[in-house]
């Protein structure tokens, strides 16, 4: 079974989420502040993890690696977004199949 890779138009989907989201402010200045947390979002989505595992990575991320506070910082709202891409671009959790973008 070979390794599942995202697409650069994948990564590029994600970026410009997690740079919309921009929970730090910083987007404007730093395109890629974020792209700590594409692989480990990918494997997360690809594995069909849950909502409530995804909003608690964000909350993770927030708190222990970018040292902000969460709370008030839209950690439920993004998960759901990120869901719902997902869902839109990828349905078939860890299968193997070739995702369609």
């Amino acid at each position: 079974m070979s390794t599942w890779t995202p697409s650069a138009k994948l990564f590029d989907n994600l970026r410009y989420l997690l740079n919309e989201w921009d929970p730090i402010g910083v987007a404007d200045l730093s395109q890629d502040e974020y792209d700590c947390m594409l692989a480990p979002l990918f494997q997360r989505l690809h594995r069909g993890t849950s909502r409530a595992e995804i909003g608690e990575f964000l909350w993770y991320e927030l708190e222990d690696h970018f040292g902000l506070d969460p709370v008030g910082r839209g950690t439920d709202a993004m998960a759901d977004r990120l869901m719902a891409w997902w869902s839109a671009v990828c349905p078939a959790p860890a299968t193997g199949e070739t995702p369609t973008t």
